[in-house]
């Protein structure tokens, strides 16, 4: 028997966003509030009050269905989001979306990202900026031009059809999270190609939304050009694994 409504998680990972945190939780839609089954804020033991702050909003305002945990230690971005779509899958959840506490991705949009995956049409959802107009919402020159070259370099390897990999607006039917080896991928910052990468093996639907860019003053936790060639190394490892030259677990996927 098909259930009437999909249990929804919100899941924010945050590090050192005490001056984003509440304008984010803020911005959160009124019937998105009413519709998730709870909203999780993943602070990565940030060195400011980004906990505490969340807290307080939660006290404020009453929101029972806020639950604000703070890492004892550094987990890492993709350690971070490893923990949380493990909560998800332990919790039985159904959709859980990801958004980055620092308030640059819109939360007002998460209705319609979670839309395709709601109806059973998509695996996977993310907002892609470069649709829209990334250079208009302040992203700075260089980091679209790396993005690009990025992107369509793992759209040739992966032949797939993305617009972007590297948006930190995402969501995920769980019960596909809980097929891929998350266990076996990074806990920085390429995690989100590395599933990305899973997914397209598994052969899983991935559909995309278009969202606004927008670059505040808020400090960048991504060492550019590491991860760039983090995801160079990553792309190189998936063809010696499809070449059968050398084995790597995480690409094992059961598509069965």
């Amino acid at each position: 028997m098909k259930k009437e409504k999909n249990k929804l998680l919100v899941f924010i990972v945050a590090y050192n966003a005490e001056k984003t945190i509440e304008r984010l939780l803020q911005r959160i839609p009124e019937d998105v509030w009413t519709k998730a089954h709870e909203v999780l804020v993943a602070d990565d033991a940030s060195q400011d009050p980004t906990a505490a702050l969340a807290e307080a909003y939660k006290a404020k305002y009453k929101i029972k269905k806020l639950r604000v945990v703070k890492h004892e230690k550094n987990k890492g971005y993709g350690g971070n989001q490893k923990w949380g779509y493990n909560y998800a899958i332990k919790n039985k959840f159904d959709v859980v979306v990801m958004i980055h506490g620092d308030s640059q991705y819109p939360p007002e949009q998460i209705n319609e990202l979670i839309k395709p995956i709601e109806e059973g049409k998509a695996d996977f959802m993310f907002g892609s900026r470069i649709t829209g107009d990334p250079l208009g919402g302040g992203m700075p020159l260089y980091k679209f031009v790396a993005n690009r070259f990025l992107t369509i370099l793992e759209n040739f390897v992966l032949r797939t059809k993305l617009t972007e990999f590297h948006s930190g607006f995402r969501a995920y039917n769980v019960h596909t999270l809980a097929e891929l080896p998350l266990h076996e991928d990074s806990d920085g910052y390429h995690f989100d190609s590395e599933i990305i990468m899973q997914l397209a093996i598994a052969k899983k639907s991935i559909g995309e939304i278009t969202i606004p860019t927008y670059y505040g003053d808020e400090k960048c936790h991504v060492p550019g050009v590491r991860y760039g060639l983090s995801i160079l190394r990553l792309l190189s490892q998936y063809l010696l694994h499809k070449s059968y030259i050398k084995h790597y677990s995480k690409y094992e996927i059961n598509t069965h």
